[in-house]
């Protein structure tokens, strides 16, 4: 398995991300956002952190990156692509993910850790998570919300892949994750790549990463 992880300018998360992935013994390497070709990776990893300085709306600079015609084609294929924090707010912001974030209830920066339960369990992705998780979140701007219709589709279609245990940031029903209908790409504010070495307090998120090494593509 060999994973790009996209830079933007202002991402401050690529490293993490890099970390993660080779500490669960992965192949990675950065790939610059004006790159146009994907050739030679498996799956993808869009980072959280203040791409293009977060302006306009989080993530709509970013979405447009000549990358992302890649990250498409990836995602039409079926390979696996994770967008964490700001990296999930690309991911909407592209159209490969309904939805879209909103300032926090409360209008405040929220970083703390928090506890997420798997909904989906068609995925890949979640398919195999039994137990809750406890992962740190990090954002001004991830109420996730939707109209009425993308809504109903989510929860008939089951593409809510995690839900908050204690809603931090007002999401629309207690949403932190989803998935795209064919289950392929993933989306969610809380940070995994923070949680993969005891060593910092955590490791609950090399219980999602690893699904990546589950994968024969």
């Amino acid at each position: 398995m060999r994973v790009a992880v996209l830079r933007f300018p202002g991402s401050n998360c690529d490293q993490d991300a890099l970390y993660a992935c080779r500490e669960l013994g992965m192949g990675a390497e950065f790939v610059w956002h004006a790159e146009t070709s994907l050739a030679g990776f498996d799956a993808v990893f869009v980072p959280g952190g203040f791409s293009y300085g977060d302006y306009l709306r989080c993530g709509a600079m970013a979405s447009r990156a000549a990358i992302m015609a890649e990250v498409q084609r990836f995602a039409e294929e079926g390979r696996p692509i994770i967008g964490a924090c700001n990296g999930f707010q690309v991911l909407c912001e592209s159209g490969l993910l309904p939805g879209a974030l909103l300032l926090n209830e409360g209008q405040k920066f929220v970083c703390r850790d928090v506890t997420l339960r798997a909904e989906n369990r068609t995925s890949f992705w979640t398919r195999d998570i039994k137990q809750d998780l406890t992962l740190p979140i990090a954002h001004g701007e991830g109420r996730y919300t939707c109209d009425d219709e993308t809504h109903a589709r989510l929860v008939g279609e089951g593409l809510i892949a995690f839900r908050y245990v204690d809603n931090p940031n007002g999401s629309r029903d207690d949403i932190a994750g989803v998935v795209n209908e064919r289950g392929n790409v993933l989306g969610l504010m809380p940070h995994p790549e923070r949680a993969v070495n005891g060593l910092a307090g955590k490791t609950d998120g090399r219980l999602l990463l690893n699904c990546l090494t589950l994968l024969n593509v």
